[in-house]
């Protein structure tokens, strides 16, 4: 079992897979890849975790929080830029760990993966469905019951201890679920175009509120700029920086998204480097600035609320009519987020199927749509139960932890290929790859470190249940080994 969890598979094997077996469609290009990762990065980034990193960790210091998150996001981004354009192939920092790091590594940041992306669409439906029940209240004045639009439970303290609310059950997160599956069901060039019109809309949207927003920061509202720290790590203080930077980099999950792409996209080599990067400046430029507005518009107390950007324009009077603007866009801005996030986990069960770890039927393909149909469905109904169940609390820790343990693999995964594959062709080189990948994965690294306890005992419960499916599946079924076990077939034979 060492020697299979160590074996790695070559890139050799995979451009040959990628060449003779891709059934995906190639309909991508670079302006499609970076309005995709502007689609999976601005959304609940902007209008709600804003507001609750704000209000428990970081206060005004927020803007520092992002830009230590973008920090780490552009030292790993270069790192999968490399990869990107050297193994164009599905699955992102999965395939990019089997060609570096082994079969083992590579199933657990895959199983990472799956968490990531399902929690990701869930916590995203809950953020989306408390602006869709602020915009029907005002200004359509149609009132959701709430207990038809919150989650049956919470999470409290420090502990995260699981509460019950009263609630039945969050009517309107399950819905858009169920309709962007569908949308990413029927094919990757309709989902892409979808894309490209909701990111326009709430780009138009944030710079409104940059603009008018601006009118009313009230400085005073940035003092302290950083709030002293209450005693405990992680609330407030320089550690609730970066504690805040760990919750954040949620918002950074769309950046990985993009690479799960590659398979579908027309110029991988030239055009995953580019969408990549470019998406990563726009995304990191407006988080900052937007961060800045709303915590001088709104004290960073009062922002501990799902959707923080709503309540801040409901302030001031002067701009209530902006603000069915606003949540629109906030709304238009979650759906892109969701999309891409759907997109991505229904390929990288494609990806971990295609090699014999996950079932056969995780890879099937739609003759008509050429999308993994039976990964698309699976992604949208656990997604569409646990965000009709959990709060955005509990579930943005759990997908933060999950991304950066991706982020730390490919920084290592890097180094790995460059000391034992130096003749490799490299479209995209990463610059000076000694510090960049290493002080990415150190800062990927601390801000894990800075989730809690709570976080990390989710992280290995669900590694440990990755365990069991890889001991009694993977193992059994990888593709990588099957020369192996027909070999082993022929001699008990003999």
């Amino acid at each position: 079992m060492l020697r299979q969890l160590l074996a790695t598979k070559s890139i050799d094997e995979l451009h040959a897979q990628e060449s003779s077996g891709n059934q995906l469609r190639r309909a991508l290009n670079a302006t499609h890849l970076t309005l995709l990762g502007i689609g999976g990065v601005i959304g609940t980034g902007i209008f709600v975790l804003t507001g609750t990193a704000a209000a428990n960790e970081a206060g005004p210091a927020l803007t520092l929080s992002f830009i230590l998150a973008g920090i780490g996001c552009a030292l790993a981004g270069l790192c999968y830029a490399e990869f990107a354009s050297m193994i164009p192939v599905s699955g992102s920092a999965y395939s990019y760990s089997y060609a570096t790091l082994g079969e083992g590594i590579a199933w657990f940041i895959g199983w990472n993966l799956v968490l990531e992306y399902l929690f990701a669409v869930a916590t995203v439906s809950v953020g989306w469905s408390a602006y869709v029940v602020s915009f029907f209240a005002d200004p359509l004045h149609v009132h959701i019951a709430p207990a038809l639009s919150n989650a049956p439970f919470d999470a409290v303290g420090e502990t995260m201890h699981i509460v019950r609310t009263g609630a039945l059950v969050n009517v309107p997160a399950m819905l858009v679920i169920a309709f962007l599956t569908f949308i990413c069901y029927i094919g990757i060039k309709q989902s892409a175009n979808f894309n490209v019109f909701i990111v326009t809309i709430k780009v138009t949207v944030i710079l409104l509120f940059i603009v008018f927003g601006l009118s009313y920061v009230d400085t005073g509202n940035w003092h302290p700029y950083i709030p002293p720290n209450t005693g405990h790590w992680g609330s407030f203080g320089k550690s609730g920086i970066l504690a805040a930077a760990g919750v954040i980099f949620f918002a950074y999950i769309g950046f990985d998204a993009i690479s799960t792409a590659a398979q579908e996209c027309k110029n991988p080599q030239r055009d995953m480097p580019i969408g990549m990067l470019t998406s990563l400046v726009i995304c990191t430029i407006l988080y900052v600035i937007v961060a800045a507005v709303l915590t001088g518009m709104v004290n960073y107390k009062d922002l501990n609320v799902a959707a923080p950007v709503a309540l801040a324009i409901d302030r001031y009077p002067p701009l209530h009519k902006l603000g069915w603007v606003v949540k629109l866009g906030a709304i238009a801005g979650m759906t892109s987020v969701m999309l891409v996030m759907t997109l991505a986990q229904a390929r990288i069960f494609f990806a971990m199927a295609r090699d014999g770890l996950l079932p056969p039927l995780f890879g099937r393909v739609h003759p008509r749509f050429k999308t993994p149909t039976v990964g698309t469905l699976v992604t949208g109904t656990i997604a569409l139960v646990i965000g009709g169940l959990l709060p955005v609390n509990l579930l943005a820790k759990v997908v933060s932890i999950g991304t950066l343990s991706a982020f730390v693999t490919v920084c290592i995964g890097v180094l790995v290929l460059r000391k034992t594959r130096p003749e490799l062709p490299r479209p995209f080189r990463t610059p000076s790859p000694w510090f960049t990948c290493i002080a990415g994965a150190g800062v990927c690294f601390s801000m894990m470190a800075s989730l809690g306890a709570p976080t990390w005992w989710r992280l290995l419960i669900w590694t440990a249940i990755g365990v069991l499916v890889y001991v009694f599946y993977g193992y059994r079924h990888s593709r990588l080994h099957e020369p192996d076990r027909e070999g082993v077939a022929s001699q008990e034979r003999s």
